[in-house]
């Protein structure tokens, strides 16, 4: 009785030792700075500047050979918001036999987080293709692009072509006919009809130096009813090529170029942003995959005790029908019976549970009926794994702040910040603006021929009273129009490129705003943000060392429980053998028989908890470092795509995908 109260003592004190287990001293200790590797595994690092599909939205459509497709809209696929057929063929009689890497496969196919943060690399792509146009991006959260800081002279980068065609005819009717030149009055109103014909093109574009270059021709085609014009019709046509430069705001590669570098920036924090959520989802999922293996092993805990449980029943019940027993034992049996029975239907409800969880991280629709019916059979066992090296704190550090996204989505955020803080100060000067232009000018058109001009008698000589002397005239020279001396734009294009009449000006336009105070608002604001940013940064890399040190702590206290709780599952199984023996020889009770039980089912239960706790501080431990995607083999070109090809040993297959019509996408 003594042996057995200190048996049951000895086994409390021992459970009391999984919580309150030492952590071992091994912090300080490093025997390798890099994790061991399985023969023939590779590691993949992380690859986060890949390509996120086959489309590239940071780059528009080319305009040869099809010159209409600049003006076409970019084709984006919908959504693919279907089950992947990888979900299916796992399914086998019903049942879906799920290993922890399929179920990583699945989610990085099907999960809607991931689905969702796939496209913001996208959409950052779309800032890059706006920017290296001229225009300002559109911004990111988190990306330092909230707001535009600074007035710099904007640029257009992209060549613009413009043109103009217009027809004007006039015909105005004009009181002195004298004056407007088209010759003696009639007694009627006589129109001076005007008609001009332009064409006018020109070729503009804009360079990251704060340069803006452009070409402009314009032709002008005009005839009048006037008389007086030297050329009716006529033909004038300019050329012109003109530069502005900017030599303070605005001036230098930075100040132009800012909005690109920006957005690439940008492009980086979308690409660690998915990079982030990806790691996310697969922690997610590998902690609920060890939650539905410890549901399945906890059910079948419960089944083992409501079996011993009705062993236990049925051996009382003959007992007391020879009258070896009293009856009362077999109601205590039901009694255990019916408790453990209990047991066992709440952990056939959490298997259940946690089976609908799995499936929601793992399909995008899971009211697909082939979802709701299949039942997940997980095909790795809860064990316990091999020693993970704790490097040095300040190791482990510095590995989780190179590897993990969220430390260098802050670093590229700071980046940003930094060329804020620098376009900001060139928006500060005054604007100075060099302008020259030299251009060219050619007219032409049509005009009479003249002939030789001869004397004759023009108006007859009057006395002061108004009357004719006679044989008195005032000599007038007449000069006949012969014909007709033609040209047109040729002509016009000849002077203008015979340089015949060449014309240039050059100008400085120099702008001070007084007090500048928007500008001084913007820069500062860009530096307060700045350094927001550097104390941000600060602060996650100080929860990056209490998140590793917390990590190491936790798998060195949970592989300290799984040895406590393996111990504590030896030592019931051996205490109930040895009451169910005494107890057949008549040397204990029932009461002692079904406590072993329960302390058996209970330490088998604890030992199964700790083992799922001591991987799932395994995925926390990687995680913290940042080796998520290392240990689980996953490239970010994979999780972009939505697909995942992993190598296998299964016959009919090529690179993890089945070979025929059911591997087909």
């Amino acid at each position: 009785m003594i042996a057995r109260v200190v048996r049951s003592a000895a086994a409390r004190l021992l459970a009391l030792a999984i919580v309150a287990a030492p952590v071992a001293p091994a912090y300080g200790q490093s025997e390798s700075k890099s994790k061991p590797q399985t023969p023939g595994q590779t590691q993949a690092a992380p690859g986060y500047t890949l390509q996120v599909s086959n489309q590239d939205y940071s780059r528009g459509p080319r305009a040869f050979p099809n010159l209409i497709a600049p003006y076409a809209p970019i084709k984006v696929a919908p959504p693919q918001l279907t089950n992947s057929p990888r979900f299916e063929q796992l399914i086998h009689d019903g049942k879906m036999e799920l290993s922890l890497q399929d179920a990583i496969a699945l989610a990085l196919e099907n999960n809607l987080d991931i689905a969702v943060q796939r496209y913001t690399p996208w959409i950052a792509e779309t800032d890059i293709l706006r920017t290296q146009g001229g225009g300002a991006s559109r911004g990111l959260a988190g990306t330092g692009t909230a707001s535009v800081l600074g007035a710099i002279p904007a640029q257009t980068f992209d060549p613009q072509v413009t043109s103009t065609l217009s027809l004007d005819h006039r015909a105005t009717p004009v009181n002195n006919p004298f004056l407007s030149g088209i010759g003696q009055p009639t007694g009627a109103l006589v129109p001076l009809v005007n008609h001009t014909t332009q064409a006018n093109f020109q070729y503009s574009q804009g360079f990251h130096t704060g340069t803006a270059l452009a070409v402009t021709q314009n032709n002008t085609r005009a005839s009048t009813s006037s008389p007086a014009a030297l050329f009716n019709p006529s033909v004038q046509s300019t050329l012109f090529v003109s530069f502005t430069q900017q030599l303070l705001n605005g001036f230098g590669l930075l100040a132009n170029t800012r909005f690109i570098r920006i957005a690439k920036n940008s492009k980086k924090i979308a690409d660690l942003a998915f990079a982030q959520q990806v790691i996310t989802t697969v922690t997610q999922v590998e902690n609920l995959y060890w939650e539905l293996v410890f549901a399945r092993e906890d059910v079948k805990v419960k089944q083992r005790s409501v079996t011993l449980a009705d062993k236990l029943y049925n051996d009382n019940k003959r007992q007391v029908e020879i009258g070896t027993l009293a009856p009362i034992e077999v109601v205590r049996a039901e009694a255990e019976v019916a408790r453990a029975s209990q047991d066992l239907i709440v952990s056939q409800t959490l298997h259940l549970q946690q089976q609908t969880l799995l499936k929601n991280a793992i399909t995008k629709n899971p009211l697909d009926p082939v979802v709701q019916a299949v039942e997940i059979d997980p095909t790795d066992v809860v064990a316990q794994p091999a020693k993970i090296e704790i490097l040095p704190l300040q190791d482990a550090v510095k590995e989780a702040l190179d590897k993990r996204p969220d430390v260098l989505q802050s670093v590229a955020d700071l980046k940003n910040r930094d060329i804020n803080v620098r376009a900001t100060r060139n928006a500060l000067l005054p604007t100075l603006s060099l302008f020259g232009q030299y251009g060219w000018t050619g007219l032409a058109g049509n005009s009479r021929k003249l002939g030789t001009a001869t004397t004759v008698a023009g108006s007859p000589v009057v006395d002061a009273n108004g009357n004719a002397i006679p044989n008195f005239f005032l000599p007038a020279s007449l000069v006949p129009i012969l014909g007709t001396n033609r040209s047109g734009l040729n002509d016009a294009l000849g002077s203008i490129f015979g340089s015949d009449f060449p014309t240039y000006s050059l100008q400085l336009n120099l702008t001070i705003p007084i007090r500048n105070r928007p500008a001084q608002a913007d820069n500062a604001r860009a530096i307060l943000e700045q350094r927001q940013a550097e104390t941000r940064l600060q602060q996650i890399e100080n929860g990056v060392v209490v998140e590793v040190r917390n990590a190491q702590i936790a798998l060195e206290q949970n592989r300290a429980r799984v040895q406590a709780a393996q111990k504590s599952r030896v030592l019931q199984d051996q205490t109930l053998d040895a009451e169910q023996k005494k107890y057949q020889l008549g040397a204990s009770t029932i009461f002692f028989v079904i406590q072993a039980q329960r302390d058996l089912a209970q330490a088998q239960n604890v030992e199964v908890r700790a083992l799922v706790d001591l991987a799932k501080a395994q995925i926390d431990f990687d995680r913290a470092l940042g080796r998520t995607l290392e240990t689980n083999r996953i490239s970010i070109a994979d999780a972009k795509g939505g697909q995942v090809h992993r190598e296998t040993l299964i016959p009919g297959t090529v690179s993890g995908e089945i070979v025929g019509p059911a591997g087909k996408f």
